[in-house]
């Protein structure tokens, strides 16, 4: 994995950094720990102080409180960034719940979701397509908002749901601005290689996500702004090309023919279906890191769910959550302990020989951090 944050947010490096861990549900508690180990074994990062955090639907049930607000103050006040493992939100509604990793995302302003998807040739995954694509998912609007409600019609006397979206030109604009940001230095990081050793061999390409041609006012304002952001920056931009796609054939050509993408951009709902959709390309949602961005605050999370069929059992994928404890290192400024950490990663998966069950192996999560450790 190239280096994605610490060219676009990271200032001088502190030399301690304290870090919020959140495990919250499932196996959270697992790879977070995991991602912690990695963490400390960096002998020439920082120094690290790390705080155990509260926050989960497990912790609402025990409470009433999802998110206390004692997290959110020390994040604000006390840590550098932070790790959220994952969360177990219910299917069905529950009085007073709402999801703690939605509310952090608002409460810290945490505007854009990054998720790089690249795959790792390895023996272990023979018929895995070449990709290095990274979605840029807005994080703060659209449906997640959280503004539902249920009435009865009285034509019917039927329960009918409502579900508002919300669209700003200020918060596409953000997202706008950091995808083709990221495309710079994405192609940047490329000019480094020689052509032929390079992956993507074109110019750097903004792929804008949006279903316009229905939602002609929620999506056509997305389009239009995220449009703008390279219109109105000719000079800034002119190296970088821009498309647009509709959701649905986006997901069409996703699979089709990964290997087209370089930076997406999409609104909240449609970015979460793509990014988790993406994950199967790379073999599992285990592998697939993310980092919840501000301007001045991240909180790294592995894109996978609580799994909590196999919480408990050991067996959980380590990966995701050290690879976005690397993406918060490189936007602490800490560029090459988080390529030591990627590097140490991906010559885990190029073996192929430690996987847990999900990437059809049988190893452990203990396993695969041992292995990771070894490489590093």
């Amino acid at each position: 994995m190239a280096n994605i944050l610490r060219r676009t947010f990271a200032s001088a490096a502190p030399s301690t950094v304290k870090i919020g861990l959140i495990p919250a549900d499932g196996i959270g508690k697992e790879v977070i720990p995991a991602a912690r180990t990695v963490l400390e074994a960096l002998n020439d990062g920082p120094k690290f102080d790390f705080v155990n955090l509260d926050a989960g639907f497990e912790h609402f049930q025990k409470t009433g409180t999802a998110l206390p607000e004692e997290t959110l103050d020390i994040l604000k006040n006390e840590c550098n960034g932070a790790l959220f493992g994952a969360v177990s939100s219910p299917s069905h509604k529950v009085a007073g719940y709402s999801s703690p990793i939605v509310g952090l995302r608002k409460k810290l302003d945490l505007y854009a979701n990054v998720r790089p998807v690249a795959s790792v040739k390895s023996p272990a995954f023979p018929n895995q397509r070449e990709l290095d694509m990274l979605i840029i998912r807005e994080n703060t609007e659209c449906l997640y908002i959280k503004s539902e409600r249920e009435e009865v019609d009285p034509k019917t006397g039927l329960k009918v749901a409502w579900a508002d979206r919300k669209i700003t030109e200020y918060a596409s604009k953000r997202a706008g601005t950091m995808a083709f940001n990221m495309a710079l230095t994405r192609q940047k990081l490329r000019e480094q290689k020689p052509l032929d050793k390079r992956f993507w061999k074109k110019n750097p390409r903004v792929t804008i996500v949006h279903k316009s041609n229905v939602m002609s006012v929620t999506d056509g304002l997305w389009r239009e702004t995220v449009r703008a952001v390279k219109e109105q920056n000719p000079d800034k931009y002119s190296a970088v090309d821009m498309e647009e796609q509709l959701v649905d054939s986006m997901v069409y050509r996703m699979f089709r023919e990964p290997e087209a993408f370089d930076v997406v951009v999409a609104p909240n709902l449609y970015g979460d279906i793509i990014s988790d959709g993406a994950a199967a390309l790379v073999g599992s949602l285990g592998v697939v890191p993310s980092a919840n961005v501000g301007d001045n605050f991240v909180v790294g999370e592995p894109v996978h769910g609580s799994a909590p069929d196999i919480a408990g059992k050991g067996i959980a994928n380590p990966i995701a959550a050290i690879r976005s404890a690397g993406l918060l290192l490189e936007h602490l400024g800490y560029t090459q302990q988080a390529l030591r950490m990627y590097d140490a990663v991906d010559a885990v998966l190029a073996e192929g020989k430690v996987l847990t069950p999900d990437l059809g192996g049988k190893s452990s999560t203990t396993d695969v951090v041992n292995a990771v450790l070894k490489n590093l």
